[in-house]
């Protein structure tokens, strides 16, 4: 029996000498910060065939916000260890849920994005893809009206999925 003991406890120092840790990430990056300091967002720019204006600025400030807020990445201009840039190539408006008189009662407004991601430290990291996310609204609303929160929550959907693809390596 002592000799059990004996044992159990060799093999739980051993075990505790052997530097045991646990490692969470709360925010989904999977970064290694001893090799990735620095990251460069470069502009998203509209080459959509419908054009809102603002869109561009919402979700590049979205893009950002949600980089600085989930990562230790310092943002920088020019070279930098990851590299995000791309373009919004769609902006689109679809009726959607036809009633019987043939007409729309809701209206989905889809936003594409165009990104490519650059990883400097390992080519194979590097992405060359397209997210896209849509809100409906009630086609009774005119799109001036409801166009800015849409954009917004579309753009804070897109980030997510962007990041998750590209920062937080899913």
């Amino acid at each position: 029996m002592k000799k059990l003991i004996v044992l159990i406890l060799m093999l739980t120092g051993l075990a505790v000498n052997q530097g045991c840790r646990i490692s969470y990430k709360f925010n989904g990056a999977a970064l290694d910060y001893n090799i990735y300091k620095t990251v460069h967002v470069g502009e998203f720019p509209i080459r959509a065939a419908l054009v809102y204006a603002p869109l561009q600025q919402t979700f590049e400030n979205e893009l950002l916000d949600y980089i600085t807020r989930n990562t230790r990445l310092r943002t920088v201009d020019g070279a930098s260890d990851l590299e995000i840039e791309g373009e919004i190539t769609g902006y689109s408006l679809t009726p959607q849920a036809v009633t019987e008189d043939a007409y729309a009662s809701r209206t989905r407004l889809t936003i594409t994005v165009r990104v490519k991601y650059t990883d400097t430290k390992n080519d194979k990291n590097d992405i060359d893809q397209t997210f896209s996310a849509y809100r409906d609204f009630d086609a009774s609303q005119m799109l001036v009206d409801v166009q800015d929160e849409l954009c917004s929550q579309i753009s804070k959907e897109l980030v997510e999925l962007i990041f998750n693809a590209t920062l937080g390596n899913w």
